[in-house]
């Protein structure tokens, strides 16, 4: 049975190392036939929560950008793979961002299944706990039934590119070929 899939990218380098892995996982759900869209963040204007509250109540932000149809992508997936860079041992900015901003519908994110990609200089797996840690934050604790199925670790890459020859490439095609 087809899924619909949703990728989110957070990088601000187009074809980055978390990118180069989106895109593994990407051909891989097609190649298993899932209804795909991959969304690079950097592409949408996506503000800061204000913290205001308003959204409580009325489930909608007072802000006009683009989240709206970002939350609206949310919703009609299956599947939902978040990826980042890891910057100074934490996602970036840009995906915090995201998923701060998704509390005006985050109960309606529900039953959901999640994939973290993640590409770091760092080589070593464990030192990501932080990040996967802020991911299961928002995934185990905020939204009702999200299922984690899975994480790629992009780890040692420094260079846009780096990734290329790890073996996270194919990683990231068998999970999104297994989603």
């Amino acid at each position: 049975m087809s899924k619909r899939v949703l990728v989110v990218s957070s990088s601000f380098r187009r074809h980055g190392n978390s990118d180069l892995l989106c895109d593994e996982f990407v051909r891989g759900a097609k190649d298993a036939g899932n209804v795909v869209e991959k969304i690079f963040l950097k592409d949408y204007k996506i503000n800061f929560c204000l913290g205001c509250g308003v959204c409580n109540s009325t489930h909608k932000c007072v802000q006009k950008d683009d989240m709206e149809a970002l939350i609206a992508k949310m919703l009609e997936a299956d599947v939902i793979a978040l990826a980042t860079p890891v910057y100074f041992y934490a996602m970036s900015g840009q995906m915090k961002t995201f998923i701060d901003r998704t509390v005006p519908r985050y109960e309606e994110i529900s039953e959901k299944d999640f994939y973290f990609i993640l590409s770091a200089a760092d080589s070593s797996k464990e030192n990501m706990a932080r990040v996967i840690e802020g991911f299961r934050g928002y995934t185990e604790d905020c939204l009702s039934g999200a299922k984690e199925k899975g994480i790629i670790y992009g780890v040692g890459a420094w260079q846009a590119g780096e990734i290329k020859s790890s073996p996270a490439m194919e990683e990231a095609y068998q999970m999104g070929k297994n989603v």
